[in-house]
């Protein structure tokens, strides 16, 4: 089985990770601490549902000690446009046909695309080259913005719009360690990094008080992982 990894760096070296509070950017953020980045956690309160994350964030960033941690604020429920940011019924209990059929009403228009603009900007700040985020373009639901391809293009126009890119000092890296492995594949990855995964949460329809809803696709693929590694 394929495990994620990331290339070892001088320890200290800055990273700006794009952490939501659930399984894979936690995943992603145990690789990234492990390879002695020292992680700046940007995390987006940008009008989900699922506000039980940012809180599962910041747990998270505190008990991985990360450089520091941002909580953005980005409202986009101004646009809607998706079951996330709308009052739009997320889809349940779907099967993995079902899940490959087009893209779900819980993508969220271009939201990496925003998600990694920010961060571009503060690893700008920051002076780190690399980025890091949790996509994963096998056991997902479809969503446009989790694609190696989108990755590569986004990485060739940050290289454009950055004064570093412009003088040739540095180059950025979207780094996506997670994006070609299974969801069982990356908790096998994470448990070996003595990640607690009670900690996070990878829920679209989460209760008030923070329950998973059990149903949706997030929550299934999730369950689908554990399943297949025999753990839950």
């Amino acid at each position: 089985m394929p495990l994620a990894s990331l290339a070892s760096v001088p320890v200290g070296t800055p990273a700006v990770l794009l952490l939501s509070g659930g399984l894979d950017s936690t995943t992603l953020l145990a690789l990234a601490t492990r390879a002695g980045y020292a992680v700046n956690a940007l995390t987006f309160r940008y009008g989900q549902r699922q506000l039980v994350e940012i809180d599962r964030a910041r747990a998270i960033a505190s008990r991985w000690r990360v450089a520091r941690h941002v909580v953005a604020d980005i409202d986009l429920r101004l646009f809607g446009g998706s079951a996330l940011t709308s009052d739009l019924e997320v889809p349940k209990d779907r099967d993995a046909d079902s899940m490959a059929e087009g893209i779900p009403i819980t993508y969220v228009p271009a939201r990496n695309t925003i998600f990694l603009s920010l961060a571009l900007a503060w690893a700008e700040v920051l002076g780190a080259t690399d980025i890091l985020i949790g996509v994963n373009a096998l056991d997902y639901s479809g969503y446009p913005d989790c694609r190696p391809e989108y990755v590569a293009a986004y990485e060739a126009m940050a290289n454009l719009a950055t004064r570093s890119g412009v003088e040739g000092t540095a180059r950025t890296r979207i780094l996506t360690p997670l994006i070609a492995l299974t969801k069982a594949d990356i908790i096998r990855t994470g448990l070996g990094l003595a990640v607690d995964y009670s900690e996070t949460i990878s829920c679209y329809d989460p209760t008030v008080s923070g329950v998973p809803c059990g149903h949706c696709d997030a929550c299934v693929l999730r369950a689908k992982g554990f399943a297949e590694i025999g753990s839950r």
